[in-house]
């Protein structure tokens, strides 16, 4: 088992990015259950206070990274990552792919009622959403869906770790959303009036 634990940890060392459950049992010829064993045992191996890396889990897939307590360390040889910064437009438009995923861009933006192309390009850019494919629709609109980046930004290992919303909370959300509309309608008609 020992040697089948150091295979893992060499794939995912060399590899950097994730890798699948399937591409584990299919590199080392090993059933689910032996790998959900191994995967534990480097867990536990990991969690000891002496070791730098730890396991990460993305929606049934590994990877190997730093821990967090030893990031200061890490920048002063490597460069520091730029973090992307999310507006308030951006945040909102990743809420509402990640609840309502797959979605298009027409969608998202009725149900937020403005315009939202460039926190689109933005979550693109910093993969956090991709492409999903196109709607069987007229004009076949692209869908889009959240990224394992995701996932490993918002410290979750599925989508299904999302928090749930009640449905008290949305239709709280409305009648905020609803005031806040109109408070901006009453200022615009002010402001014509001046």
């Amino acid at each position: 088992m020992k040697k089948k634990q150091a295979m893992i940890e060499g794939i995912l060392f060399s590899m950097g990015d994730s890798v699948s459950k399937r591409q584990l049992m299919t590199a080392l010829h090993i059933n689910e259950e032996v790998l959900d064993y191994l995967i534990e045992c480097l867990k536990k191996e990991y969690e000891k206070e002496e070791r730098g890396i730890r396991l990460l889990e993305f929606d049934g897939a590994y990877q190997l990274c730093t821990k967090p307590q030893y990031y200061e360390q890490l920048i002063q040889i490597v460069n520091q990552p730029k973090k992307p910064k999310l507006t308030d437009v951006m945040l909102e438009t990743l809420s509402i792919i990640a609840y309502k995923q797959p979605v298009t861009k027409q969608e998202i933006e009725a149900i937020r009622g403005v315009k939202c192309e460039h926190a689109i390009n933005k979550l693109l850019e910093y993969h956090l959403i991709c492409e999903a494919g196109r709607l069987d629709a007229i004009g076949r609109p692209i869908l889009f869906k959240t990224t394992e980046q995701f996932l490993r930004c918002f410290g979750v290992k599925s989508i299904k770790d999302l928090p749930v919303i009640d449905r008290q909370q949305v239709e709280n959300f409305k009648m905020e959303a609803q005031e806040e509309i109109k408070y901006a309608l009453e200022e615009a008609e002010e402001m014509e009036e001046e």
